[in-house]
């Protein structure tokens, strides 16, 4: 199992050793998940003694949290990024739903961890993300109010449309693989395709 770019993923975290603990955790974390991954398995993983990782991180918890809060940044970041644009809403939700769906794929590993795994973060940090998905979900929801003023989306409550583009999205990572018979970019555009129509889009 093969983490998708961290350093794209990853490009403020300094120095390189803790970029690999990162990496370590992210893929041992997808794969048997949280609560049965030790620290000795990250540094073991990393190159690195079990002593080596505290150096970094103060805690497994904290790894979680720092990879959970990142990835949710940049996806954060993306989002507002394609909303922040000039053109009409139909151009910039199916552009949203291409781009959201093409990173859940490309990085499927750590976004089924970034994802699945907010359960094990203590309350204050699981705030902190918690925070972080609103802003995402408030920004989709703020599109999808813009093309039902417009008249080209037609649904029956925008906050219940937004989280279901989402998790749309969201579930990419859950199944998609290297072996999926759809590239990321594919995908994307076949999804973009479906939201569009579920958003009753009469563009």
């Amino acid at each position: 199992m093969t983490m998708s770019q961290p350093a794209d993923l990853w490009p403020d975290v300094k120095p390189d050793a803790a970029r690999r603990l990162m990496s370590a955790a992210v893929e041992s974390f997808a794969k048997v998940g949280f609560h049965a991954t030790t620290t000795r398995d990250i540094a073991t993983a990393a190159g690195m003694s079990p002593a080596a990782l505290y150096v970094h991180f103060p805690s497994k918890t904290a790894l979680l949290f720092e990879i959970s809060r990142t990835g949710h940044e940049r996806v954060l970041a993306l989002v507002q990024d394609v909303i922040d644009r000039d053109g009409p809403p139909a151009d910039r939700m199916r552009l949203l739903v291409e781009s959201f769906v093409e990173w859940h794929a490309k990085r499927h590993i750590v976004a089924r961890v970034v994802q699945y795994e907010l359960g094990a973060l203590p309350e204050h940090e699981y705030t902190i993300v918690a925070g972080l998905r609103r802003r995402i979900e408030q920004a989709v929801q703020s599109l999808i109010t813009d093309g039902v003023r417009a008249g080209v989306f037609s649904v029956p409550d925008e906050k219940v449309a937004a989280r279901a583009v989402l998790s749309l999205g969201i579930d990419v990572a859950r199944w998609y693989s290297e072996r999926a018979r759809k590239t990321p970019k594919a995908l994307g555009r076949e999804y973009a395709t479906l939201v569009m129509r579920m958003l009753g889009s009469s563009a």
